[in-house]
C-alpha cells in the first residue's frame, strides 16, 4: 500500500524494505532459508537460524539496493539469482567489481561521501557512502570494504526525510564524522548482532550499538542484523536493555520479522 510516511519491512539480517518518499529500496539481501549455510569467506560457513519474512518473488517493485558489504549474509546466492541483473545496487567499490562480473551492470560503487541520485518528479532520493569498518585493526584488511549510507530524501530542493543505515560496522572513531556533516537524522537502521568469529567482534554488540546511538543522536532507532545466524552473540534485548540503562529506550522501535513500522519517531 502506497504511503507518504517513510517506513521500513524487516524480512531478516539487515535485509529490509525501505518506502521513502515514492521510492522503493532493498537492503543487504540475504534470503537464504533457516538451515542454509552462508559463507562469509576465508572458509567460514555459518548456517542461518531464522527464515526471512519474503521471498524474492515476493518483493514489491524496487528502485534499488543498497549493499553495505558483499558477504554471505547480505547477498547470498538467492538474491543473485533471483534479482533483476539491471537493478541499480549502490555499494562499494570492491563489491561493484564482483556484482559487475556476475551480471549485474548497474551496480555503482561509491567512495566514501560520495552519492548516487534518485528522482521521480519534483522528488530527489539521494544515497551517500559513509565511513564503516567491518573488522579490528589490520584485521579489517581481510574482511570485504563496508559502507554505511545516509539516505536522503528531497522534494523541490527541500529536505523531507534523512535516514542512516550503518552498515556491518564497528564502533570506530571515523564515525564522528557523521554527525559533524550530517547533524539532523531522523532515523538510524543500526546493524547490531555482536557478530563474534575465533571470539573477534565484527559488528557492533550493544553497548558499541549504544555509543553509536549517543554519537549520531538520530531521533529514532531500529535495530536490525541481530539473531539471524549463531555468529550473532549480542542478542536484540541486550541492546533494548543498553538503551534503558542510558536513557534513550523511548527513540528505539524494535521491529520483528515480517513487521512493517514508521521511521518517524515517536511523539
Amino acid at each position: 500500500m502506497a504511503t507518504d510516511r517513510p517506513e521500513v519491512t524487516f524480512i531478516g539480517t539487515a535485509t529490509t524494505v525501505l518506502r521513502i518518499g515514492g521510492f522503493t529500496l532493498l537492503t543487504d539481501p540475504n534470503f537464504l532459508h533457516r538451515g542454509q549455510r552462508a559463507y562469509l569467506g576465508h572458509g567460514l560457513w555459518s548456517k542461518r537460524s531464522t527464515e526471512p519474512a519474503l521471498g524474492v518473488a515476493e518483493l514489491p517493485t524496487l528502485d534499488a539496493v543498497v549493499l553495505s558489504h558483499l558477504h554471505g549474509d547480505h547477498f547470498d546466492r538467492v538474491a543473485r539469482r533471483g534479482l533483476d541483473p539491471s537493478l541499480p545496487i549502490v555499494t562499494t567499490r570492491e563489491a561493484e567489481r564482483k556484482l559487475s562480473r556476475w551480471g549485474f551492470a548497474a551496480a555503482q560503487g561509491l567512495p566514501t561521501w560520495e552519492s548516487y541520485e534518485l528522482h521521480r518528479g519534483d522528488a530527489t532520493l539521494r544515497l551517500t557512502a559513509l565511513p564503516g569498518q567491518h573488522g579490528p585493526g589490520a584485521l579489517d584488511r581481510l574482511l570485504p570494504d563496508v559502507m554505511g549510507t545516509m539516505i536522503d530524501l528531497d522534494r523541490a530542493g527541500s529536505r523531507q526525510f534523512r535516514l542512516y543505515v550503518t552498515g556491518d560496522t564497528l564502533r570506530r572513531p571515523q564515525l564522528a564524522q557523521i554527525p559533524e556533516r550530517y547533524p539532523d537524522i531522523d532515523a538510524m537502521l543500526i546493524h547490531l548482532g555482536g557478530t563474534r568469529i575465533a571470539g573477534i567482534l565484527l559488528t557492533m554488540d550493544a553497548k558499541q550499538g549504544a555509543d553509536v546511538v549517543e554519537l549520531v543522536r538520530p531521533k529514532l532507532t531500529v535495530p536490525i542484523h541481530y539473531d539471524d545466524y549463531p555468529v550473532f552473540r549480542s542478542p536484540l534485548r541486550h541492546f533494548v536493555e543498553e538503551a534503558r540503562r542510558r536513557g534513550f529506550v523511548r527513540q528505539v522501535r524494535t521491529i520483528l520479522r515480517g513487521e512493517t513500522v514508521p521511521l518517524t519517531p515517536p511523539a
